[in-house]
């Protein structure tokens, strides 16, 4: 799968757990993964269209997320179980696989750039 569709991967999948969880807890926290997921999809055309700065933003974006959902989300998340521990796996593993397709993309076009 190519870094673009990853990217849109990750949002959708942002946008709807974070839309699910403001339902589910009526907590305005749960809507900052929407904001990322927005911010993902305003960055998916740069990135479909391999455009560097706007790829190195959606990549920035992606390990902040990461770290957060990783460092102080998962730990709540495990304590309480339940749909929000399923809501955190599912943004944790679509973030993860944008970042690994993000760092495949980069290193792919800088071997393209060294081949001529």
């Amino acid at each position: 799968m190519s870094a673009s569709n990853l990217n849109l991967l990750n949002a959708v999948t942002l946008i709807s757990m974070g839309l699910w969880g403001y339902v589910e807890t009526d907590s305005f926290t749960a809507l900052i993964p929407v904001v990322f997921g927005v911010v993902f999809v305003l960055c998916q055309r740069g990135v479909k269209n391999e455009n560097k700065a706007i790829a190195h933003v959606a990549v920035l974006f992606t390990l902040l997320l990461l770290v957060a959902l990783v460092g102080m989300r998962l730990p709540k998340s495990l304590a309480s179980g339940g749909a929000g521990l399923v809501r955190v796996v599912l943004m944790i593993a679509t973030s993860t696989l944008s970042m690994v397709g993000f760092v495949r993309s980069f290193i792919a076009a800088r071997k393209a750039r060294e081949n001529g």
